[in-house]
């Protein structure tokens, strides 16, 4: 993989351990294989127009990075502004002439302004469809996690009865209130992993745990991940994305709405599979 990123390379990709940039082919779809894949786009390239397919084409589960261009750019702000309304980048950052893959991984595991917000909206870009009052319910519930630990609690704070929140969900198709409550205090974690030194025990309390083992069964139990793995592979939504396709799996979210766009998971789960296979005797 090269080292040197330049303006001739419009899209790049970032990967464990976030040592070097990995220039890819605009033309073919990204084979991305693990969780913690980053995506950057640089709008300052001549050739970025050309990027936006893969970048908005790219699967579930890969966060992107957006560098804008030179403030001399002729780029008009409303071009820009509809690339980053039509790609959802998780960060923007300012011009770079030849962006590092330090900086980028920089950006990545910052937490987000908000959560909530970042979360309902990862779930619309997702393809899975919400009308106001679930978008509503899912946003107040990943806002809620970080006070709220009862589905009792939750359902006092949305001002609505328990049955009546489970139906809702229900009839949209998608995982019970307590699925979302559990994985959004997973997320807050994998947040806090990435972002401190501190130790699983210290996080996994600060966030309402008895102890790290419970935060660490907890997260492999939703996700099939441990702890360390979140704090060294960057980003929330690749643990986001794995839920997903758990619940998926399940039968608690319903196929067909989670299918309009391929999914890192489905990358992870087949790659797994054939190390599996290679390796039986």
């Amino acid at each position: 993989m090269p080292h040197n990123i330049g303006l001739e390379d419009p899209v790049f990709l970032l990967g464990p351990p976030y040592h070097q940039l990995a220039r890819i082919d605009i033309d073919d779809t990204p084979q991305v294989l693990e969780g913690g894949w980053v995506m950057a786009w640089h709008l300052g390239s001549p050739g970025w127009q050309r990027a936006a397919p893969a970048v908005a084409g790219r699967p579930a589960g890969v966060p992107l990075a957006i560098i804008l261009p030179d403030g001399e750019d002729r780029l008009s702000v409303l071009r820009v502004l509809r690339a980053i309304e039509q790609s959802r980048p998780q960060a923007v950052m300012p011009y770079h002439e030849a962006p590092t893959a330090r900086e980028i991984a920089s950006v990545i595991r910052r937490e987000p302004s908000c959560l909530a917000s970042s979360v309902a909206d990862y779930l619309v870009w997702r393809g899975i469809p919400l009308d106001a009052i679930t978008r509503s319910i899912i946003r107040r519930t990943v806002q809620l996690s970080s006070q709220v630990r009862t589905i009792g609690a939750l359902a006092k704070n949305l001002y609505i009865s328990r049955r009546a929140l489970g139906r809702k969900l229900l009839s949209s198709e998608l995982p019970v209130a307590s699925h979302w409550l559990h994985i959004s205090r997973i997320l807050r974690a994998t947040i806090t992993l990435q972002n401190s030194e501190a130790s699983l025990f210290r996080v996994a309390v600060s966030l309402g745990y008895s102890d790290g083992f419970s935060l660490s069964n907890q997260m492999y139990r939703l996700c099939g991940i441990r702890p360390m793995e979140a704090r060294e592979r960057l980003g929330w939504e690749w643990v986001f994305e794995t839920w997903l396709a758990r619940e998926v799996t399940a039968g608690s979210i319903g196929a067909p709405i989670a299918s309009g766009r391929p999914s890192i998971a489905s990358f992870s789960r087949k790659t797994r599979v054939e190390a599996s296979v290679a390796g039986a005797p």
